[in-house]
């Protein structure tokens, strides 16, 4: 089923298009590797992070990179970037992760 993010700016109240995301995964060798960079879509959204055949149990890492996109509403935001580990335990389970942001604060949760 595999990994997607939505994220939403919960100050403007809309989805928050083109921030860049990555998605990280923890090797056995205990080190960070790169599985994909995109940017949000007009609807907040970054689906298909990861095929699902690429999925694997294990450590996983999204990264968003706020500052441009706050920079770019003249906002000075408090978190330029976010990190967001989690596990996954089950590859035939989909892992949806959105974050709602706002300039000085945001927050997670595992989605559906």
């Amino acid at each position: 089923m595999g990994i997607s993010t939505h994220v939403l700016d919960t100050a403007a109240g809309r989805p928050a298009a083109g921030v860049p995301v990555t998605l990280e995964v923890l090797t056995e060798a205990d080190e960070w590797t790169m599985l994909a960079v995109v940017a949000t879509d007009p609807d907040g959204r970054a689906s298909d992070l990861v095929p699902d055949s690429d999925l694997v149990e294990g450590r996983y890492r999204l990264g968003f990179e706020l500052a441009d996109y706050f920079s770019g509403a003249d906002i000075d935001a408090f978190f330029p970037t976010v990190r967001l580990s989690f596990v996954v335990r089950d590859r035939a389970e989909h892992y949806h992760v959105p974050l709602l942001v706002s300039p000085f604060g945001y927050t997670t949760y595992r989605g559906s």
